[in-house]
């Protein structure tokens, strides 16, 4: 079986949970490292990884890496990639990517002559001067750190966070991706009543939903690699059939809550689109309204954070209010995430357990309430 390298760019803080979930997935030789986790495996495992991650930003071929202190170390490196392999006479090849503390530092430079080192590498096995470059897009990523550099070849095209579900959200909504971290961190996906009082357009709500049902995130959406001709159209439909059989019926019930109606009105929409609609309602209401009711129920939330002196003075009394109303008891549990040094204080108790979690490239902590 031909074995491939992979790489899973993935939020920071995020790499063990990517790298668990890779396991599962049948991966081998799984190597977290930071931002990232690479991963190898079979021409079945670049569609099973971007139908079924629920955390990786997107899925890339590792094509290979190589020290180049020069134009020309550059160019023979990339030229001794198995290119042909991937990219069709037809394809188009656009290249991007950066350098940092490296000897070769002018970014368009390299573009140019990664670009040039490909074309040679075609040229040669098609015997062909020109490409229309028309067809499926293989975007080529190469990065160049330290006078390292990776080469990197991308299956997904769009980002993986945008599941297909959310053509619309609310004004600062949390990535896809990061609320699946949170849902995985607290265990959500295995309550029987997960809870947010301040939704918005209900992210962390449908994926818990998502996960408890074992719904792929990237079920229903398109990827690049489909469009390849090297990549065996007969993979994409097995994996998702395959990732139609696992989904489960459990019991699972999501409430969500928001002072502004227009972004509540999405989460029914969203939901909808998710496959997760049943099993979700909203209320409008404020957060002082929240109330642990029932046996049991997991609280999520991503309260606004503030940037302007006013905001920041609004979200230290959400962090107030909310320490009031999410008050322990058995059974319950609550996690915010926020990147507020003083939210533990705010907040009127110290966190039973902190995780360190990036929102874009902002710090963060999880704080978790389970006593």
């Amino acid at each position: 079986m031909e074995r491939i390298e992979y790489c899973a760019p993935c939020l920071f803080g995020i790499e063990g949970i990517l790298a668990d979930e890779l396991r599962r997935m049948g991966a081998e030789d799984v190597r977290p490292e930071n931002g990232r986790v690479l991963f190898s495996g079979g021409i079945e495992m670049m569609a099973r990884a971007n139908i079924g991650s629920r955390y990786a930003e997107r899925i890339q071929i590792l094509m290979g890496r190589f020290h180049a202190y020069s134009f020309e170390e550059l160019f023979q490196g990339v030229k001794a990639l198995p290119w042909e392999r991937w990219i069709g006479r037809q394809d188009a090849f656009p290249v991007k990517g950066w350098s940092l503390n490296s000897k070769l530092h002018s970014v368009p430079d390299c573009q140019s002559i990664v670009k040039k080192a490909v074309v040679a590498r075609l040229s040669g096995v098609y015997g062909i001067q020109w490409f229309d470059e028309c067809d499926g897009k293989c975007q080529i990523q190469f990065t160049i750190m330290k006078d390292e550099v990776t080469v990197l070849l991308d299956t997904s095209g769009v980002g993986l966070h945008k599941r297909g579900y959310r053509a619309v959200s609310g004004g600062a909504p949390i990535k896809e991706t990061l609320a699946a971290a949170i849902v995985d961190v607290t265990r959500a996906r295995r309550a029987r009543l997960v809870c947010d009082p301040c939704c918005g357009s209900g992210t962390l709500l449908i994926e818990a939903a998502m996960a408890a049902r074992g719904i792929a995130p990237g079920g229903k959406r398109a990827f690049s690699a489909m469009y390849w001709g090297s990549v065996p159209a007969e993979v994409w439909k097995e994996e998702r059939q395959a990732a139609r059989e696992r989904r489960r019926e459990v019991e699972f019930a999501a409430r969500g809550g928001d002072i502004d109606p227009a972004v509540l009105s999405l989460v029914g929409e969203n939901a909808t689109k998710a496959d997760v609609g049943d099993c979700i309602t909203t209320a409008l209401q404020d957060v002082r309204q929240f109330v642990p009711d029932g046996d049991s129920g997991t609280v999520l939330v991503n309260p606004p954070y503030g940037e302007r002196l006013l905001d920041v003075k609004a979200a230290e009394e959400l962090y107030r209010i909310m320490g009031k109303v999410f008050v322990p008891k058995a059974g319950w549990s609550y996690a915010i995430i926020s990147p507020h040094e003083q939210f533990e204080t705010l907040f009127g108790r110290p966190a039973d357990k902190r995780r360190k979690l990036y929102n874009g490239m902002l710090k963060c902590q999880l704080y978790m309430y389970y006593k």
